[in-house]
């Protein structure tokens, strides 16, 4: 599948400059929009009350211009009324510090009742959608892992990593033997005694953290494919990806075995973000580009391919005339087949005010609308 398209958030601005601007992705010469990433009080606005309205509303637009349409699973930022009745749904820190409410990505991958809840969007969008011919790919939640919301250390991930222990090993003297405890006074009674290996004054039994790191990776891969398999079971020839971020080499998870859960892989492609004064090297960008196309040995999506300036808190360096449109093509020639632009528009209000898009917030079409 090869498209050419943006990102695009409706539900910021509201049905007003919808017309306005599917007119104007057309004449950019788009063909794909990717909707919906962050939208689950749009979809859910209450707890098990669907409403699929505004986003019909927006298909129905996008297909008369002949728009196909990417759509998003959006478990990576939760509604308040989730988090109001389930506050221990939460991912918590080394030091017992649980995610506030409003933060990217704040829940606990392993946590049952944030999985439920996800499934069963992920299962309602999939049931509503099941027959529209112009959705011609999904993506589940978004740049797992990000941020540092791959490792959690809450009760729920000590007793379900003592779980995973009990089932590998057998018994608690199988453990103990072949993890070396006799030295250091480290001898196990009962797998409930294994800690997690928090930062301490000294290194830890090697084999305690090689074992929790494994299980980060096993938490992240139940949690994408607990979404794939929710989306399959309503129609199993939905097309699956979901969105890797720059900065996955270093993560506490296999990607490798994250994407034997996808049907294609896509990537989100930083050059720069946040406060860097400059951009990655050629060769970096090459690098993050060409590993992702390893992820299952076939050709990738990008999924945001930056156009402006990028930070939350901290903005930088703003690309150069022609440099992300140069990015965009270096990415093609490392494997890319499908390139969609993040995003279409900046906005005034809200997260992300330092994410900078094709347009700015004024609408006003300048030298970034033309070289897209």
């Amino acid at each position: 599948m090869r498209y050419c398209g943006v990102d695009y958030y409706p539900e910021q601005w509201g049905m007003e400059l919808v017309d306005e601007d599917l007119d104007n992705i057309v004449e950019l010469g788009a063909d794909l929009i990717r909707i919906g990433d962050f939208a689950w009080d749009r979809f859910e606005p209450e707890d098990g009350r669907y409403d699929f309205s505004f986003f019909d509303k927006f298909i129905e637009k996008a297909k008369k211009r002949n728009l196909h349409i990417m759509m998003c699973v959006p478990t990576a930022t939760m509604p308040s009324w989730l988090y109001r009745d389930h506050p221990e749904i939460m991912n918590v820190d080394e030091r017992g510090y649980a995610q506030p409410y409003g933060a990217r990505r704040g829940y606990c991958m392993n946590s049952d009742v944030y999985l439920k809840k996800a499934a069963a969007l992920a299962k309602a969008m999939a049931q509503h959608y099941r027959d529209e011919k112009a959705i011609v790919a999904w993506q589940i939640d978004n740049e797992i892992g990000h941020e540092g919301s791959d490792v959690c250390w809450c009760e729920t991930c000590h007793r379900k990593f003592i779980e995973y222990l009990r089932n590998k090993y057998g018994s608690i003297e199988e453990l103990n033997d072949r993890w070396g405890t006799s030295f250091w006074t480290h001898t196990y009674y009962r797998f409930e005694d294994i800690p997690l290996p928090k930062p301490s004054f000294t290194a830890q039994n090697p084999s305690l953290r090689l074992e929790w790191e494994r299980f980060r990776s096993l938490s992240a891969v139940n949690f994408i494919k607990t979404l794939r398999d929710a989306l399959k079971s309503v129609d199993d020839k939905l097309v699956i990806t979901h969105d890797f971020e720059g900065g996955i080499i270093n993560k506490s998870f296999d990607p490798f075995e994250v994407s034997k859960c996808l049907d294609f892989v896509s990537y989100n492609n930083y050059p720069v973000w946040g406060g860097q004064p400059a951009p990655l090297s050629d060769s970096d960008l090459a690098f993050t580009v060409d590993f992702a196309r390893g992820f299952k040995q076939q050709k990738i999506w990008v999924t945001e391919s930056i156009m402006g300036a990028q930070g939350h808190n901290d903005i930088g360096y703003a690309p150069r005339p022609d440099e992300a449109r140069k990015w965009a093509l270096d990415s093609m020639d490392h494997g890319v087949e499908t390139v969609i632009f993040f995003r279409y528009r900046g906005f005034i209000k809200g997260a992300e005010q330092f994410c900078f898009g094709i347009l700015d917030a004024d609408n006003v079409k300048r030298r970034k609308y033309y070289e897209t």
